[in-house]
This record gives structure tokens, sequence and C-alpha cells, in this order.
């Protein structure tokens, strides 16, 4: 048996064992917490027990998000369960430091055991996998400190894995890049600004339907810089008057292509 095979009938069998008893589930309708919802559905239909995906609306977070989460529940047979969170008014969060994702994170898990806690569910689960584990991810200190369980990353899945799972399984989630929240759009120590962060979302939602993949538009005060995969980067050129046009229409003047390209966490490479 590879190790791969290993990881994967842990995590299956840690599924089954959570399906005992009823289970919360944070829910972004990313691939990691998506895969887990499908696994605890199929599960759960064995033992009678209730899940529970809870999906925050969030003013970081993106639109698309939360449609694809309803929409995502749904296909596996369940509600999605919409808590609303307004981080920007923690002042922690809103002068963006570097540690932001802890105090996000703790703010958004405290609802989620709140609800767990009026439903008596004592089982609250969340999606970080194993390579997690090996980037800035001060979020997952707040998920250990409150108890939540991360099954993946506790069974060693790693990001492929778990997109190879899910492309077993038919999910439509497989291929769906990953959509981190709006505030990693915007250097540390610059106040986070809602209008700001509403203008990046319509401008990379705009970008996507233009057919770009893995796509970022990171704000430096008056210059916006778009990171996207570099096979994409003709693509852009070809779009580049339209996509001129419109970014400015967002109140974005300066517009600059990086040519590292797509990469997550690239606002992190001073820390």
């Amino acid at each position: 048996m590879t190790a791969e095979k290993e990881r994967k009938d842990k995590l299956l069998q840690q599924i089954r064992t959570y399906a005992q008893e009823d289970t919360v589930l944070a829910f972004s309708g990313g691939v990691d917490s998506a895969l887990l919802l499908y696994l605890l559905s199929q599960a759960a239909r064995d033992t009678g027990k209730h899940v529970y995906a809870v999906t925050f609306q969030t003013a970081l977070h993106p639109q698309a998000d939360l449609a694809y989460a309803r929409h995502f529940a749904q296909s596996v047979g369940l509600d999605c369960h919409v808590l609303k969170v307004n981080e920007l008014g923690d002042p922690r969060i809103l002068s963006n430091p570097p540690g932001r994702c802890y105090y996000c994170k703790k703010m958004l898990y405290e609802k989620l055991l709140e609800f767990a806690r009026e439903r008596r569910i004592s089982t609250v689960l969340e999606g970080s996998n194993q390579d997690d584990l090996n980037v800035y991810r001060p979020g997952f200190k707040a998920v250990q400190e409150l108890g939540i369980a991360s099954p993946l990353a506790q069974c060693g899945i790693t990001k492929s894995q778990v997109r190879q799972m899910a492309g077993e399984y038919g999910l439509s989630c497989a291929s769906r890049p990953s959509a981190p929240c709006l505030a990693t759009r915007i250097p540390y120590h610059t106040t986070l600004d809602m209008q700001l962060l509403a203008r990046i979302d319509e401008g990379e939602q705009f970008l996507k339907g233009m057919g770009f993949d893995n796509v970022r538009i990171r704000v430096h005060r008056d210059i916006a810089r778009i990171e996207t995969d570099p096979e994409q980067f003709s693509l852009l050129l070809q779009k580049r008057q339209e996509i001129i046009r419109r970014l400015q229409e967002l109140d974005l003047p300066y517009l600059t292509l990086d040519l590292e390209g797509f990469r997550s966490g690239s606002m992190d490479v001073h820390l």
C-alpha cells in the first residue's frame, strides 16, 4: 500500500468516525472544505446524523464564493447555513497587521462554535490541509486554540491529493482555483477599505469571466498589480484594451502585469 493510499484510508476512517455524531463544518466552497463536505454527507447517510455546512458572509470574502458554496451544498443534499460577520469592526483586523488572519479566524470560528453549541454539537471541523502547515498561516493558530479539528491536515492530505480525490469523486470543485480572503490583495499595515475590496473583487470576477483561472489584483496605493499564470500572459495582452477600460472604470488607475505570474501568498515575501 502506498503512503498516499494510507493517508486516504486514514481520512475516510476519520470521516466515518465523525459521522457517528452530528457535525458542523466551516464550509468556504473551496476544494478542501468541499471534499470534506462531500465525504461527510456520504458517511452521514449511513449513520442518519446531521451535517451542517456553515459559510461566512463577510466583507473579506469574494461574493462568488458564497453563491458557489450554496450550490455545492445543495448538490450533495445539504443546506448551506450562512453566518454574517463584519470582521472590519475589529480594529486589529482593520489595520491589517501580519497577524490579521489570526484575529479574523478567531472571530469567525468563535461564531462557528456558537452555532454548534446552540445545536449541542461537539464535533466542529475545518478544511486546512497538510500544505497549509508549511506556509505562513497565522489563522491556523486560532483553529488549534479553539479546538477545531482539521482532518485533512491531521491525515497528511496535501492540496494535490485533495484535488485528486475530488476529481475521483467527480466533484465540480476539483479544478476550482483557490480564493483566499480579499485582504491578501492589500499590503500589510494598510488600513482595509470595504469599497476598495469590493472593487478588487469585481475586477477579479471580470478577469475570471474573460478566461483567467488563477488571477489576483494586488493594490499598492494607486498601482494595481495583476498576477496570472504566465501561460495566460498572451491572452491578457490580447485583451489589454478591454481590461484597461474595465479596471480603470473601477478606479484602478495604474495597471501592471507581474512578470513572476500568479503565486499564492505573494504579499508574505517580506515576512
